[in-house]
């Protein structure tokens, strides 16, 4: 049986909240309200991009950025976001139906390996929304340019902040030893943490060379 105990008034407000927003955004990325009003002044419409995780967010991206590789592992949802882009007419979208599973290891997945496609310091944006998020956040730090914008959702889950979503990682820690890698890598990073009260969205900021 599912625990009931973050069900509090606090929670209870937060998650009408959430829905309500939702709700009234159904063109928006589903992400935290603060992280998708900060995103919408972080973006250049001359920065190319990659999403693992597709939907609300792939066309709303690709109205932001030049360009947008969008990676999804699921065939029947890639049907439907595919119909999105072509309905808004959208040719700007590299979209990619990524299934394939490595014998080896998750980091050798076809899926996380897209960027490897991509040169280093080439990326102004990514967003970290799929499956097996801590291989493609790994995979994608040094595709990132300076000053590049990374953003990794359900971040509760994974990494140890103060927050009040549930399903957090208060007080334990990364959630394994690939997070903890993704700590290191990023620590000296500007990094902005973001939370609905159901969930959380992070934005990390790579440092500009000097």
């Amino acid at each position: 049986m599912r625990s009931i105990r973050h069900w509090t008034p606090r929670y209870v407000r937060n998650r009408v909240a959430a829905a309500l927003y939702q709700r009234r955004n159904m063109d928006k990325p589903w992400l935290t309200p603060a992280a998708n009003s900060m995103l919408a002044t972080l973006l250049k419409p001359t920065d190319a991009g990659i999403e693992w995780g597709s939907g609300r967010s792939t066309c709303w991206l690709a109205q932001r950025l030049a360009t947008l590789t969008s990676v999804e592992h699921d065939p029947a949802w890639h049907g439907r976001v595919r119909e999105m882009i072509a309905a808004r007419g959208l040719t700007n979208v590299d979209y990619r139906l990524v299934t394939e599973r490595d014998p080896e290891g998750p980091e050798r997945s076809p899926y996380v390996r897209v960027c490897a496609e991509m040169p280093d310091r080439s990326l102004g944006f990514a967003l970290v929304d799929g499956v097996i998020r801590e291989f493609c956040a790994l995979a994608v730090l040094p595709k990132l340019a300076p000053g590049g914008v990374l953003v990794v959702d359900n971040i509760n889950w994974f990494l140890d902040h103060p927050t009040h979503s549930p399903a957090s990682r208060v007080g334990k820690g990364p959630a394994n030893e690939r997070w903890g890698e993704f700590v290191r890598h990023v620590a000296g990073w500007r990094m902005i943490w973001t939370s609905s009260g159901v969930t959380d969205t992070a934005i990390f900021f790579k440092p500009c060379a000097r």
